[in-house]
């Protein structure tokens, strides 16, 4: 696919999205703070009641395991570098499986825990992309199980005057009356994609898109370790069909590591967001602004840069050699998605971050888009079914190329191979289909392509065409 055919696309997104909104009315806001943003298929099984009592508390469990296996046959390469994707043919798979236990211990305070366990082998050690294929990678560090937790919080509610709203259960969620106006705080462990850029069609790798472009926005290096979860303070106050969120997350303690420093007040990842929710007749929409201020020790890609430079150094991760002082990494992003009809919604996210510096703990990019849309089975007689596509558009900073031309390797690419052989920079592209079958009750079966062109942004190297099938089972 050229880049003219993503222009295209995010034109028609676009413009459907723009035609429609001009006949917005506002309604009340969406019920939850969603701090799971599972997109459930989930329904009751006979027998088996998941929100309960526990003496005089209400309590709640529920859990999901997914598996996803993705194959990828040799593609064009005519050089490779430290951190390139391995052009021969590969495979790769995720396992996990989670419980989300709840607890109500007061009537507007809930306590959550996640125990998790992950298995996994990612492409070529999970370097040689912008957009890695399997949002689930960020958590499997090899074969064997390993066995953390991923969230441990406290939400707090505070209800103001407004109409009520009711919360169903769910995962991380114990059913609850709140109402439109309120405050919600949220302490503890958690993912920062709880709480920020929520989309019902391009949010969870488990359901629905696998690329991490279609997890959030690619170039949002937000804080967290390298399974994707952190410590912090989140709050949310809804306020009818406004939302306002504000964070402050832990970061690790080396960029992309799993330890984390806890020295929040000067080591951080903070978040804003702006969210307007609509209904354009009785079809729901929204539209919000997303900003985020890091600072961490991190390298400057200028000081890499000269490092290579001057000390020969092409071929090497020099961005380990300049990690030396606190550096400020910034972003900013919009995100818009629409129902068009009962059974088909489009989306689109664009983000930039300055790029002066190396990635923090997400995706190496610097400015991102994405564009799509999803479909129900509804009207081929399969409700349950759905089918997404998408078109990414992933760029990088002219530091972060400099660095790569001069032969450095970054965290999870670098094509460099010898002094003859320069990197040709173009953005990435990749698209992606899926389709989803439920195939009995709270189990689905799916199968998914990507197709990427100038993996890692090198116009030398691809396309790649990778195949995935999927296996999601939730309670």
């Amino acid at each position: 696919m050229t880049q003219k055919f993503y222009l295209t696309l995010l034109s028609m997104l676009f413009g459907a999205l723009v035609s429609v909104i001009t006949s917005t009315s506002v309604f009340a806001q969406r019920a939850g703070s969603e701090a799971d943003q599972i997109a459930s298929v989930e329904e009751p099984v006979a027998g088996f009641p998941t929100e309960f009592n526990v003496g005089d508390l209400t309590a709640n469990i529920h859990g999901q395991t997914t598996y996803i296996n993705q194959r990828y046959n040799p593609f064009n390469s005519p050089y490779q570098g430290m951190n390139s994707l391995s052009p021969d043919k590969s495979m790769s798979y995720t396992w996990s499986g989670t419980l989300f236990f709840g607890l109500r211990v007061a009537p507007n305070t809930d306590v959550y825990f996640n125990p998790e366990v992950v298995s996994g082998v990612a492409f070529s050690g999970l370097t040689g992309l912008g957009g890695p294929t399997n949002g689930e990678a960020t958590r499997a560090q090899g074969s064997a199980a390993h066995f953390y937790s991923a969230r441990a919080f406290v939400r707090q509610t505070i209800n103001q005057e407004g109409s009520k709203v009711e919360l169903e259960n769910d995962a991380n969620q114990i059913s609850q009356i709140v109402s439109s106006n309120r405050f919600v705080i949220t302490a503890g462990q958690f993912s920062t994609l709880d709480i920020f850029d929520d989309s019902k069609y391009a949010k969870d790798p488990r359901v629905q898109f696998m690329n991490w472009g279609n997890m959030t926005y690619l170039a949002y290096d937000y804080a967290a370790d390298a399974r994707g979860y952190g410590w912090g303070l989140a709050g949310e106050w809804y306020q009818d069909n406004w939302v306002y969120r504000i964070s402050r997350m832990t970061t690790p303690i080396t960029p992309n590591g799993l330890a984390i420093d806890w020295h929040i007040f000067s080591e951080y990842g903070d978040q804003i967001e702006v969210e307007r929710d609509h209904y354009i007749g009785d079809l729901p929409g929204k539209i919000s602004i997303l900003g985020y201020r890091n600072r961490m020790i991190m390298a400057r890609y200028t000081d890499a840069t000269n490092y290579v430079i001057q000390n020969n150094a092409q071929g090497t991760q020099a961005i380990f050699n300049v990690r030396n002082n606190e550096q400020i990494k910034t972003g900013i992003g919009i995100n818009a998605e629409q129902a068009l009809t009962k059974d088909l919604g489009i989306y689109m996210r664009a983000f930039t971050s300055d790029g002066h510096t190396e990635t923090m703990a997400f995706a190496e990019a610097d400015n991102s888009l994405s564009v799509g849309m999803g479909v129900n089975g509804g009207r081929w007689g399969r409700p349950k079914d759905t089918i997404g596509v998408s078109a990414m558009l992933n760029g990088i900073s002219a530091d972060r190329r400099a660095y790569l031309l001069a032969g450095g390797i970054s965290n999870f690419i670098g094509d460099y191979a010898s002094p003859t052989q320069t990197l040709t920079y173009k953005p990435e592209q990749i698209s992606e289909l899926y389709y989803n079958a439920l195939v009995v009750t709270n189990i689905l079966l799916g199968v998914n392509y990507q197709h990427i062109n100038n993996p890692a942004y090198n116009a030398a190297r691809g396309p790649v065409n990778v195949f995935s099938f999927r296996v999601h089972a939730e309670f």
